[in-house]
């Protein structure tokens, strides 16, 4: 089978709150995603979808994932989309670094992959774990008492493991996990998530200052060994996230025991293939994982689904449904949560399929 046609387009993802806040004063009201689609000689068609989180979370960027697809779409014409280490060696030759340029066509042969098995990508990946998964929602950054009422809103639709957005001035981000401990209920998990917010003795004083609230810290720093010095001076369950952005890293994380739950966001790693690698490591090592994305909508949710599902429940901490959080649909048979719990899809290969209306005309494409 080869490669014949790729294609992408650009496709703006409004948020059903209005605006999406984390640390910093960062916010996104509107998300940029990019959907790729591979078209083969053999008639089957594969698609993919990347979105950063704005300009100003990762090294990452709408407008770069599709200059990256520009230069690197024209190369992959005539290779074997269901080859798929070779294809990620040869994309990674082609274009150095920018692994999040690689993650929607790689996605998008994985479709292709399945859809020439006859099975569906979560068990090309493994096999599904039980009938489904747990899913976190994030509670973007606001006022201490708006997001208490905002969690106990997202529990009356069934989550039980919320991701406070923290990571401003030191007093108002206790003040913000005290609120939301007092509306906890039994069986609910919290997690206070820094984004890279804090200095080191800001953190310091945040985990002191919340020593008595049953709650993860996570990323609260910007680099690793900022992160590993709080992490050592807590009793506070520990989870990193923006700094395990290769397997390296996340061998040092395991050899420092400096992390009890790690993030695999599948396109900071380069799309599912390295995402597996760094899943399937996690498990050998014994790693409590959270699966998912930098964001995006149906398309990103559907791998996401396919990745965390073929996950061993026990080391699967959280996952989550991106396409719940925005108004547009871009994709029909995507998954959908219920009672804050997802399900992989049971067609073959990622089991969507684009709405080639709401996508438009290809702002890419190579042939």
């Amino acid at each position: 089978m080869k490669i014949t046609r790729i294609a992408a387009y650009q496709v703006d993802l409004p948020l059903h709150e209005g605006k999406y806040s984390w640390s910093g004063g960062k916010s996104v009201q509107v998300f940029d995603s990019t959907v790729v689609r591979v078209e083969t000689d053999a008639g089957i068609v594969g698609h993919g979808e990347v979105c950063p989180l704005g300009p100003v979370y990762l090294p990452s960027y709408a407008a770069g994932a599709r200059a990256g697809i520009q230069e690197l779409a024209p190369q992959l014409i005539g290779q074997d989309p269901t080859r798929l280490g070779p294809l990620n060696r040869f994309m990674d030759a082609a274009l150095k670094g920018h692994p999040y340029v690689k993650s929607a066509i790689d996605v998008a042969c994985w479709d292709i992959l399945g859809q020439h098995a006859g099975i569906p990508v979560v068990d090309l990946l493994g096999g599904r774990y039980g009938d489904d998964f747990v899913l976190y929602r994030a509670i973007s950054q606001r006022s201490p008492q708006e997001m208490a009422d905002n969690l106990a809103g997202y529990r009356a639709e069934g989550y039980k493991r919320f991701q406070l957005k923290v990571g401003s001035d030191v007093e108002t981000d206790i003040a913000r996990i005290q609120a939301v401990s007092k509306v906890l209920e039994p069986g609910d998990i919290l997690v206070a998530d820094a984004n890279t917010g804090w200095l080191p003795h800001e953190a310091a004083r945040v985990v002191r200052g919340v020593r008595d609230v049953d709650v993860y810290i996570e990323q609260p720093c910007l680099t690793y060994e900022q992160c590993m010095c709080i992490q050592r001076r807590t009793d506070h369950a520990f989870v990193m996230d923006e700094c395990i952005d290769g397997i390296d890293t996340l061998l040092r994380c395991a050899a420092d025991r400096s992390a009890d739950v790690v993030n695999i966001k599948i396109s900071k790693f380069g799309g599912l293939t390295k995402a597996k690698l760094a899943r399937d490591l996690c498990v050998e090592l014994g790693i409590a994982m959270t699966i998912e994305d930098t964001w995006g909508g149906d398309i990103v949710t559907a791998a996401i689904s396919h990745l965390a599902h073929s996950t061993p429940t026990e080391l699967l901490f959280t996952s989550t449904d991106f396409n719940s959080y925005v108004t547009r649909s871009i994709a029909d048979g995507a998954p959908q949560r219920h009672n804050g719990r997802m399900a992989a899809p049971t067609t073959p290969g990622l089991g969507c399929t684009p709405k080639m209306d709401v996508l438009g005309d290809p702002v890419i494409d190579a042939k």
